[in-house]
């Protein structure tokens, strides 16, 4: 009668450390991304200077709405830099921008102006403007999502759609 007891205690143990480690490991993966949203920035002036740019290079703009508390946003950043087909796809179409939603920056005025509908989408989500600033497409992420990273192929469709 015992050693079922033991065995069980003993079964036990092992799951819980076995997930306490595998939540370790993923943390550590989470601390190593890089943390690209700046809650100091000053959202509309970067994004008034973007559009300048997009005139200039006739490409779209791309804000991703998110922050650095956001394991996803996190995810897509890195996601991003490291897909060589939608990092290229990126550069010759469109200017990027993180925008920043946290408790030191809302930036309330940004979001209201570009997303209003913005907080029932979830984080991270992209907002696409033309040139002249106008919205063409808010857009949520987790249709992208594969695992915890992100689709190639399903991004680049995204892309392709609401480039110049």
């Amino acid at each position: 009668m015992k050693l079922p007891i033991i065995l069980f205690f003993i079964s036990f143990q092992f799951m819980c450390t076995t997930q306490v480690l595998a939540q370790n490991k993923n943390d550590k993966k989470t601390n190593k991304l890089v943390k690209p949203y700046h809650p100091e920035d000053n959202a509309d002036t970067k994004i008034n200077a973007l559009l300048v740019r997009a005139k200039k290079e006739n490409k779209n703009v791309i804000l991703q709405a998110g922050g650095n508390w956001c394991v996803w946003c996190l995810r897509f950043d890195d996601f991003r830099k490291k897909d060589k087909a939608v990092r290229a796809n990126l550069a010759k179409n469109y200017l990027y921008y993180h925008l920043n939603y946290s408790t030191e920056n809302k930036n309330p005025d940004v979001f209201a102006k570009y997303a209003p509908e913005g907080n029932k989408l979830g984080y991270p989500f992209f907002i696409i403007l033309d040139k002249n600033g106008n919205v063409l497409k808010l857009q949520e992420s987790s249709s992208f999502e594969n695992g915890i990273t992100y689709d190639s192929q399903k991004v680049i469709d995204f892309l392709n759609n609401y480039k110049n």
